[in-house]
C-alpha cells in the first residue's frame, strides 16, 4: 500500500499501512534470515546534513540486511553543498543514481521539499525540531512488542516537550488510537507546543512539572533529553539540562509492569543504575528500530510480501 510513498511525517501513512508496516516488522523479528535478500540489487542514498548515530547506523544497517547498497554522505561539507549547491539541485542530482532517499536535516520542511523535487521516495530521517517519522514507527513498533495491542494505556513524555519531535510525532499518532492518555512532565519552558494539544481533548491529557507526582499512574515512561543543540542561550541550556533524573528511587514508586523510552541519546536524565532494570527497554528500542525500517525501506521500494 505504500509503494513508491514518501515519508515526511507519520501522518503521510493511514493507520491501517503503519498497522500493515508493524506487523510486517514483527515478522521480520521472528524470521530476519528470510528477508536477507529482499532489497538485492537496490540502491539506497543516505544523505545526512545534521549528525546521527542510532538514525544513521540502523538505516544503513536495515539497507545492509536486506542485501542493498548504500551510497551518501554524513557531512554535508563532504558533498558539493560545500561549493553552494542547493538542496533542489542536490536532490534532482542524487534520485538520478539511487531508488531511494533518506534524508536528514537542521531545518524544518527540508525533506518536505526535497520530495516535490526528488523522482524516487524521500524517508525523512529527522528535520530540525520538526517531525521523526521513522523514531515514531520505532515507538510503535516497540509499544506493541512489549506492551501488546496499543490501546488503554496512559503515557508520560518527559523533558524537552517543547523542541523534542520525537514527542510531537508520537503524540499526534497515538491520538489515533483508542484509549491513550498523556501525562506531559516538563519545565514551564519546556511545555509541549499549544499546536500539539489543541488535537487532544481536554480529559486525555494533563500537564505537571514533576515527575514523581505522577510516575505511579503511568503505563509507559518516555524520557527525552534536554537539547542543547536547540537552545540560543548556553545560561538557559545548564538552568534546564538537569530538570529530570530518572533512577532507581524514582522507579521504585512505579508499576512493575511500565516500560522506560528513550529516543536516545541520553546525557543525564536516565541515571546508568535504570539500564539494569527490566522495564528499561531503550536499547530494545533502538534494536526494534533497525527492524521496522527494515519493513519501511522494504515496503516502499515494493518487496514487502503479506
Amino acid at each position: 500500500m505504500i509503494k513508491g510513498k514518501s515519508l515526511i511525517e507519520v501522518n503521510d501513512f493511514s493507520l491501517e499501512e503503519i498497522d500493515d508496516l508493524l506487523s510486517f516488522a514483527g515478522k521480520i523479528i521472528d524470521s530476519e534470515k528470510n528477508y536477507s535478500g529482499l532489497c538485492k540489487g537496490n540502491l539506497i542514498a543516505t544523505l545526512f546534513y545534521e549528525p546521527s548515530t542510532r538514525t544513521k547506523f540502523s538505516f544503513e544497517s536495515a539497507i545492509l540486511r536486506l542485501g542493498g547498497q548504500v551510497i551518501g554522505f554524513a557531512d554535508a561539507m563532504t558533498s558539493s553543498v560545500s561549493k553552494g549547491e542547493s538542496l533542489i539541485d542536490t536532490i534532482q542530482t542524487i534520485s538520478c543514481y539511487a531508488d531511494l532517499i533518506i534524508m536528514r536535516h537542521p531545518k524544518e520542511g527540508a525533506p518536505k521539499l526535497a520530495s516535490k523535487n526528488s523522482s524516487v521516495p524521500i524517508i525523512n530521517g529527522g528535520d530540525g525540531g520538526h517531525q521523526h517519522p521513522t523514531q515514531t514507527l520505532t515507538d510503535l513498533l516497540t509499544i506493541r512488542q512489549l506492551k501488546g495491542p496499543i490501546s488503554n494505556f496512559t503515557i508520560g513524555l518527559c523533558g524537552d516537550l517543547k523542541f523534542g519531535r520525537t514527542t510531537h510525532s508520537l503524540t499526534k499518532i497515538l491520538l489515533k488510537y483508542p484509549d491513550i492518555n498523556f501525562v506531559f512532565i516538563s519545565p514551564e519552558e519546556l511545555r509541549i507546543p499549544e499546536y500539539i494539544k489543541e488535537g487532544i481533548s481536554n480529559n486525555r491529557y494533563q500537564e505537571t512539572f514533576s515527575l514523581e507526582s505522577c510516575i505511579d499512574t503511568l503505563d509507559i515512561l518516555y524520557m527525552t533529553r534536554i537539547q542543547k543543540e536547540r537552545f540560543f542561550s548556553e545560561e538557559e541550556y545548564l538552568r534546564l539540562k538537569d530538570s529530570y533524573i530518572l533512577d532507581m528511587n524514582i522507579m521504585k514508586m512505579a508499576k512493575n509492569d511500565m516500560i522506560v523510552m528513550h529516543p536516545l541519546p541520553r546525557v543525564n536524565e536516565i541515571a546508568t543504575e535504570v539500564d539494569q532494570d527490566d522495564r528499561a527497554v531503550y536499547f530494545k528500542q533502538a534494536k526494534y528500530g533497525m527492524y521496522v525500517r527494515m519493513a519501511l525501506i522494504s515496503k516502499i521500494l515494493g518487496k514487502g510480501g503479506n
